[in-house]
């Protein structure tokens, strides 16, 4: 296993920042009543995202680059629908965006980290993404983001 630091330094360059932080929300257009209409967020771009079982909104503010991923189940079966009965709604993963997805993941897994898909898959607006188990994460489910 890697030490930290050489993990740091290993991927120092492949992850420019955070891209976004998803939470899972059991109602969409009440949760932008919050994050648009009080908070003041833009929306950026909404899907549904059946192979993730989500209907999906970015938002970001004025300034910066970070967006707010909300995100609504699409059944009580999905793995959103899942963590907000077990959790409720709340910050469910916080995503890193990165320059190369499969160098991130080869990094990470040669650190004795366990990624969820053994390939990055489609995210939202084509990206590709891959996610670091939480138990390996100090408790945070980590998803990693290849912008398309």
């Amino acid at each position: 296993m890697m030490s930290a630091i050489e993990i740091k330094s290993s991927l120092g360059s492949l992850i420019l920042s955070i891209d976004h932080v998803g939470i899972a929300v059991p109602d969409l257009t009440e949760a932008l009543t919050f994050y648009q209409g009080i908070l003041g967020a833009a929306p950026m771009h909404e899907e549904t995202n059946t192979e993730q079982g989500v209907n999906e909104v970015m938002l970001k503010f004025p300034e910066g680059d970070t967006q707010i991923q909300l995100l609504a189940p699409l059944g009580p079966d999905t793995t959103i629908g899942r963590f907000i009965a077990k959790q409720g709604p709340g910050i469910q993963q916080i995503a890193f965006r990165v320059s190369d997805i499969h160098a991130v993941a080869e990094h990470l897994t040669n650190a004795g980290i366990r990624m969820l898909y053994p390939e990055p898959r489609i995210g939202t607006a084509g990206s590709l993404v891959n996610f670091a188990h939480p138990k390996d994460c100090m408790g945070v489910l980590c998803e990693f983001v290849q912008p398309a």
